[in-house]
């Protein structure tokens, strides 16, 4: 059988704020964010195997990267907790937001390092992360590759 690589997209909205940044963006602000996950292996070739045909069932993957990342981050604030903005989320977990507070800067960059981690220790055998692509904007994006790490 042949490698295959496949892709599912995913949506959700995140907001955040950029401590010590020098732009808009220190302000808190949101974005409609797309996440493309792409895996790479090799078609199950077991004709008795239920998943037979499939490098992993697309609704298997759907389930990772919801309970990892989307039912997360979906309509959050996220602050690097090791900033003066761990204050602004305290207040604002006290008003009933949802606030996430995380060890890097809350940048599209350090958001795709991260996701790429939580997704990688759920898959199974003989499925590898192949890469993500983050898009904070219709024309910004960051992405992480497997083979570059």
């Amino acid at each position: 059988m042949k490698t295959i690589r496949i892709t599912k997209q995913f949506s959700f909205e995140t907001g955040h704020a950029l401590y010590g940044y020098d732009g808009k963006c220190r302000n808190v602000h949101g974005h409609s964010y797309k996440l493309d996950v792409t895996v790479i292996g090799r078609p199950i070739s077991d004709s008795n195997h239920v998943k037979h045909g499939m490098v992993i069932d697309f609704g298997d993957l759907k389930a990772i990267v919801k309970k990892e990342i989307v039912d997360i981050f979906d309509h959050a604030t996220i602050f690097n907790k090791n900033t003066p903005h761990v204050e602004l989320a305290h207040e604002l977990e006290t008003r009933g937001h949802n606030v996430l507070l995380v060890g890097y800067q809350p940048t599209s960059e350090m958001m795709v390092i991260d996701f790429a981690q939580k997704i990688k220790k759920h898959l199974p055998d003989g499925v590898e992360l192949h890469s993500l692509k983050l898009q904070e904007t219709a024309t910004s994006y960051a992405e992480w590759y497997a083979s570059d790490n």
